[in-house]
């Protein structure tokens, strides 16, 4: 490896803004190369990100892997095409980020892990809410003993409307509206891979899963797979929810997408509420506990859901350079799919999928 580890990302669709903040802010990495079907865009993006010195900018994913200047690969491409373009990497020995969810199937799943298993350099399946920091100071509370035992967990995820929300390519949304590139619905099992790891992060693996999920169409045309309700049953009696909504002339501060997330977990003795996430419903505390008959607002905290890709990255960079796990591992990721990919089952076979 170079002084620097060199970087190739795969795509430089719109969540690329984000994936590559830590990159170019880390003393200890470098961007080499950028890969996208139009190349054109890749131009713009090293521009926008102040690049002038990429040296291979390309259409095809098989120039990144051969370079040897580049030794870690951002993956950031359509669900269907993560396997491939997973396997590809590893044949050229790179380190590896790949983007949520690992695969589109469970059964890809299990093909990557198996690779990964027999793998000596560091792969990482990457989930950023694990790493938003409300969501970190929570963990810290409860790590603390401030709610006691956690019970359960709810989770609420709120689409409306915004002014200042970001563009997003109609590319980008229209291969999320086929299942088969996907793997299931823009909410639930796309976005909803945050929201299943944030559950997976808190009170583990879940032993059943049963949901109950609904269509609405955006006036382009888009369609949600919302109002929907998911409902999980964890070991020794817990339980948990995910409840998605689509609400058109909702008003949403963010400049990301127009979606609020908030979480609640109860404890033994204390409640802990995390408010916000791709943008926010007024000013609410990022962290409120409820603990000893009082409530405790923590308002001291980033909030810009950037935060959680640079942290994301940045453990992983500590880890490449350090040695440890990354988080997500394979075998992680792959229980976070079963989670989300039991929603879907559920849904269409109308029954509790048990795990």
């Amino acid at each position: 490896m170079t002084a620097k580890i060199g970087v190739g990302i795969l795509g430089t669709g719109r969540i690329s803004d984000l994936h590559v903040l830590e990159y170019i802010a880390n003393p200890a990495t470098e961007i080499r190369g950028l890969c996208d079907r139009n190349v054109e865009l890749a131009r713009q993006k090293a521009l926008a990100w102040g690049l002038k010195d990429v040296k291979t900018i390309t259409d095809d994913m098989d120039d990144i892997f051969r370079d040897s200047e580049i030794d870690l690969v951002e993956i950031l491409l359509p669900h269907d095409i993560h396997l491939r373009a997973a396997l590809g990497a590893m044949e050229a020995g790179k380190i590896i980020s790949l983007q949520k969810p690992m695969c589109s199937t469970l059964e890809e799943a299990d093909i990557l892990v198996e690779a990964v298993d027999g793998y000596d350099r560091p792969f990482k399946v990457f989930e950023n809410f694990i790493f938003y920091p409300p969501v970190i100071k929570a963990r810290e509370l409860i790590e603390q003993g401030a709610i006691g035992k956690p019970i359960s967990i709810r989770i609420k995820s709120h689409a409306g409307y915004s002014e200042t929300e970001w563009e997003v390519p109609k590319s980008a949304q229209d291969w999320r509206q086929r299942v088969e590139r996907s793997g299931g619905g823009p909410l639930v099992f796309d976005d909803g891979h945050h929201k299943f790891a944030l559950a997976w992060s808190f009170m583990g693996n879940p032993e059943a899963v049963h949901s109950f999920i609904r269509e609405v169409t955006r006036e382009d045309g888009f369609v949600f797979d919302a109002p929907a309700m998911v409902s999980f049953l964890f070991p020794e009696n817990r339980v948990g929810n995910l409840e998605i909504v689509y609400s058109p002339e909702l008003i949403i501060n963010t400049v990301y997408y127009a979606q609020d997330d908030r979480v609640e977990i109860s404890g033994e003795k204390g409640i802990i509420w995390i408010n916000g996430g791709h943008g926010k419903l007024g000013d609410s505390p990022p962290v409120i506990l409820y603990e000893g008959g009082r409530f405790t607002e923590f308002t001291n905290i980033p909030t810009g859901w950037e935060q959680s890709f640079i942290l994301s990255t940045r453990d992983f960079i500590n880890k490449v350079c350090n040695g440890g796990d990354p988080v997500l591992t394979t075998r992680e990721a792959r229980e976070i799919l079963r989670f989300a990919s039991a929603a879907e089952q559920s849904n269409r076979e109308g029954k509790t999928i048990y795990l």
